[in-house]
């Protein structure tokens, strides 16, 4: 036993793991430990991305689009909606315009009211969608249409745009945060299995201390095991998880936050890096939990 023991000291790095007998439990332990968290990471790294392709939908769609809204009298409609388009027809940077139709309007109250709402007998404003150019003043706008529409206010979607786009980069920021405390929580689980590995081998790290082994090599028998353990796992858990992200329902189907959640294009490629990342945390979290616990072994 003692040569065997020596012979296998006398082995390379890559046959260092073989001098410590294999445990069971740390093993399935650790294999579904990181295959559970490179799922979740999967889909926190999917939220990520997502959000901030909403961000950047978001902020592109209402960039360069604004609104004018017409309260006036019926009698007085019609004449201030064509001095505002008169306007709009001389104000530089106006990319295109038009005035909404009452079908239109009915369809953005829909949501609100029902299909039955009979527009025409409500007191509804008029409302003109601007498409904004490159050199646009708004604000020499407001002034030209306080001056030739008193009843016209502009809006240029900054209310609206600032907070959605903050909520999308909340959720951007959300996504990355769970993906560190999984990592966090995949470092913990799987120092527990590595301690409770060298807790059950105390007396084959007492012998091979015997027989010459320093406590760099007897951690490098655990650390390489384990770090092998976590890729395995973590490689089952991203598949898994990039399967379950690929049948999430369409664009078509899904709608309101889900739409686009997922991986397009390159984007497939980011899942791929997890299984590395689960290894080296197997690695750092392993080498120095083994490290700790040598140094408590006598």
């Amino acid at each position: 036993m003692i040569e065997r023991l020596k012979s296998a000291i006398a082995m390379d790095a890559r046959g260092s793991d073989r001098v410590v007998p294999p445990t069971g439990f740390t093993a399935r332990l650790t294999v579904m430990t990181c295959a559970a968290m490179a799922f979740l990471a999967v889909f926190a790294l999917a939220l990520s991305m997502a959000s901030g392709r909403l961000a950047d939908r978001w902020s592109e769609a209402l960039a360069r689009s604004a609104t004018i809204r017409i309260s006036a009298p019926a009698d007085q409609m019609t004449t201030q909606v064509q001095a505002v388009l008169a306007t709009l027809a001389s104000t530089p940077g106006v990319e295109s315009f038009r005035a909404l139709e009452s079908d239109e309007m009915r369809a953005l109250l829909v949501p609100w009211f029902g299909p039955d709402l009979p527009v025409e007998t409500l007191p509804l404003p008029q409302l003109i969608e601007v498409v904004e150019g490159s050199d646009f003043d708004a604000e020499g706008l407001r002034l030209r249409l306080s001056a030739e529409a008193p009843g016209a206010v502009f809006d240029d979607h900054t209310r609206w745009r600032e907070p959605l786009v903050a909520a999308a980069q909340r959720l951007r920021l959300l996504g990355v945060l769970s993906f560190l405390l999984i990592g966090g929580t995949m470092a913990g689980l799987i120092t527990l299995a590595a301690q409770a590995a060298l807790a059950a081998n105390a007396q084959v790290i007492k012998v091979l201390r015997l027989v010459g082994a320093r406590d760099l090599y007897i951690a490098r028998a655990f650390v390489h095991r384990f770090t092998l353990r976590g890729l395995i796992g973590a490689a089952i858990g991203t598949v898994v998880g990039m399967i379950a992200v690929a049948l999430l329902p369409n664009t078509e189907a899904a709608g309101g936050f889900l739409t686009g959640l997922g991986f397009t294009g390159a984007g497939w490629l980011w899942p791929l890096a997890i299984p590395p990342l689960a290894a080296a945390v197997a690695f750092a979290a392993t080498r120095a939990a083994a490290l700790r616990i040598l140094r408590g072994i006598r």
